[in-house]
Parts: structure tokens; sequence; C-alpha cells
């Protein structure tokens, strides 16, 4: 059966990509874990070192070892978790430095909630595996500086950046490809899969009303019902800024989403967010190739795809079309699901090197990007398969 297959492919391929983080990406000289690995396996020893990748580490790390209760993976955790402390955390300001250099000297300094999200989200998992309280207090420490710096009490949700002080900042934005705005669904998003990560080793009240809050604007601001997409940018009024449909943020939502709903154990949302969710994963299949793989993005205002197929979004649409035919089994998503992960295992993996490949482009050719680095990290596609142990 496909989901048979599924799951022990995917249970075996959480081990490949593990191990790969494992042999090559430990800093042995200066600590922690390299901040760049090209495509051919080539370390940039002297990479600046980022709070995403290392928070992603420290929550994949301590994932695996959550789910599988194998105690190999806690090293490394054990080793994430103490170099985002000593060098990533702010101890004066709060919040978490963006980047430090390749010893662990801060270099951009400012405050994304981005970044601060995903250390929430990582120490809350690293806190389940170790049930250490410190561990726990880092991350409600981290929940209270968005709250009190980021969270707009007039308009709702969070602003995006500030200075290491805490400063208004006037680029915001959180790579090169975004636009300059205030709030964004990716911030958003990836707070409430912070906040409803911490909630299940910190089930606080006002916790609770914030993760209800985020699902709201999801509801009211962010999702477009009519077409079942996300809208990506918005000023602090949440008026809608662009058009652009991001196919992978689409499919990713559509399971995070009702996911929240569920673990604050709140019925009328978790209800809500059903039928949203096969809307959302219909309004993906837009995006989807013939060989099974889905596309970047898609600009309504000019009708152009970008067809490159990236790592992160097969990784989604494998746990977003699983989740949708959970919801649904009577139709296609289940396959849907098959036939990305069968793309994904063609052309993404990297059999000789490790690791999957950032992408690739419309010809077919791979793409010349890290295997490791800033955005790249073992995140998306251990998670992926995680969920696909968890939920097959």
């Amino acid at each position: 059966m496909i989901q048979q297959a599924l799951k022990q492919e995917l249970q075996t391929e959480l081990h490949r990509v593990l191990d790969y983080w494992v042999k090559y990406l430990p800093d042995e000289q200066y600590g922690g874990f390299y901040g760049k690995v090209d495509n051919h396996n080539n370390i940039d020893r002297l990479a600046p070192k980022g709070a995403v990748l290392n928070a992603r580490i420290l929550w994949t790390f301590s994932a695996a070892y959550n789910l599988t209760g194998d105690t190999s993976w806690l090293p490394m955790a054990r080793r994430a978790e103490t170099w985002f402390r000593e060098h990533l955390l702010d101890t004066e300001h709060g919040g978490v430095f963006w980047t430090v250099d390749h010893e662990g000297r801060p270099l951009e300094t400012k405050k994304q909630a981005y970044a601060i999200a995903f250390a929430i989200y990582a120490y809350s998992e690293y806190y389940r595996a170790t049930k250490e309280e410190a561990v726990r207090s880092i991350a409600i420490r981290l929940y209270n500086h968005l709250q009190r710096y980021s969270y707009d009490p007039q308009h709702g949700g969070y602003f995006e950046a500030f200075t290491r002080d805490w400063k208004p900042l006037s680029d915001q934005r959180l790579s090169e490809k975004d636009a300059n705005e205030k709030k964004t669904m990716n911030t958003h998003l990836h707070v409430l899969e912070a906040y409803a990560n911490l909630y299940t080793v910190w089930p606080e009240s006002t916790l609770k009303k914030n993760i209800q809050d985020l699902l709201l604007l999801f509801r009211d601001r962010i999702i477009d019902r009519k077409s079942g997409h996300l809208h990506l940018f918005f000023d602090e009024q949440w008026r809608v800024k662009g058009q652009l449909v991001s196919y992978g943020h689409d499919i990713e939502a559509s399971w995070l989403l009702p996911e929240a709903a569920s673990i604050i154990h709140d019925q009328e949302l978790i209800h809500t967010f059903k039928s949203i969710t096969l809307k959302m994963a219909l309004a993906t299949e837009e995006g989807l190739a013939r060989d099974g793989g889905l596309w970047y993005e898609y600009e309504p205002s000019t009708q152009h795809t970008v067809t490159e197929k990236h790592w992160w979004v097969q990784a989604e649409a494998i746990v977003g079309f699983v989740n949708a035919w959970q919801l649904q089994p009577a139709g296609r998503f289940l396959q849907r699901a098959y036939d990305c992960w069968k793309f994904t295992e063609t052309q993404l993996l990297d059999k000789t090197n490790g690791e999957w490949y950032w992408g690739i482009k419309e010809d077919g050719s791979v793409m010349e990007e890290d295997k490791a680095g800033l955005w790249k990290c073992p995140y998306h596609n251990a998670r992926a398969c995680m969920e696909m142990m968890r939920r097959l």
C-alpha cells in the first residue's frame, strides 16, 4: 500500500539525512556547526553561522530523539543547544542575533521575529527531550520578548524586525527576495508553529489566547478565502501588498494551521480549519507538475510561474497532501504525496554526496546552491520524514 511505502521509505530517509549532518556539519575547531557547505560538500570554515540554521538543527535532532527514542541523536541536540545558548542568545537585550561569525562573535545583531520564533520552537522541543527547566525558561523568555517588542496591540500580529535594542528598522526584509513590509505571512506562520510547540510543554492561558489570535488572523486576513492561497505581505494595518502565490507555503500552512488548533484543543477552530485545509490543498494542486513535483511560485499580475522545484517545497507537499488525505481519504491526495516523494527521491536526493539538493531548475538541471547554510537546514526534509512516521 502507498502509505506503508511512504512510511518505510521516509523512515529510511530520515536516517540518511541526519547521518549527513552528523558526518559533515560539526565544527570541531570553533564549536557548533559550520555555517556553509556547498553542493559538492566543500566546507566554508569561515562562513557566518545563523540563528535559523542552528535553531533548526537543535529542533531536528531533539525531535528525532523524541519520536524514535534513539539516544544517538541527543549529542547533536546538546551540541546545538550549547552553541546557541553561548553565542546566539542576546543576554543583554533579549532575543537572538541573526548571525555570528565562525567563532561565535555577533555579526548581524538585528532582531527578526522569524528567527526568535525558531529558537522558541527548538527550545520547546529540546525541553521535551531533556526536561531541563532552564531550557524551558529560555523558550518562555524568548516568547515574552516577542510579546513585549514585536506584538502589535493596535492591529494584531507581529512586526518583522528591529535593531539589536528593539528600535524600528527601515529594512524589515527576512531575505533579499522578500518585500520590505512590516508584516508577513511567513513570520506569522512560524510564530504560530513556535507558540503551538511551546504550548505542548507550557500550557499557559495567555499563550493559548495568542495562538487563537494567530489562527484567526490566518482565517480572516492571511488566507484568500476565494482562491485558497495565502497572501504573503501586508502593511501595518493588514492591507495586502502584492498577489504573489507561494505554493510551498500554501501547502505547509494547510497542515500547520489545523495542527495548532488541535494542540490547544479548540474544537471550533479545528472544525473551521478542516474545510480551509482542504481548500488550500486543492489550491496548491495548481502548482503541481506532471512529474509529481511542486513548482515554486506564481505571479498573477504577469501570469509567470517559477517552475523551479525547491527541496523544502517538496517536503511540505508530502506532509500537506498526506494531511489532506487523512481529512478526505476518498480523494487523490495520498497519490499526490506519493508522486511528490517519488519525484524527490529520483531528482532531489544526492545519492553520492548525501542530503537533498536545493532544487531542480526548469530544464531539469541541479541548482548550484548550499547543501547547508543560513537557509538550507535539516528541518523541512527531516520533519517530512518524521511526520510520515508519525501519521502513517
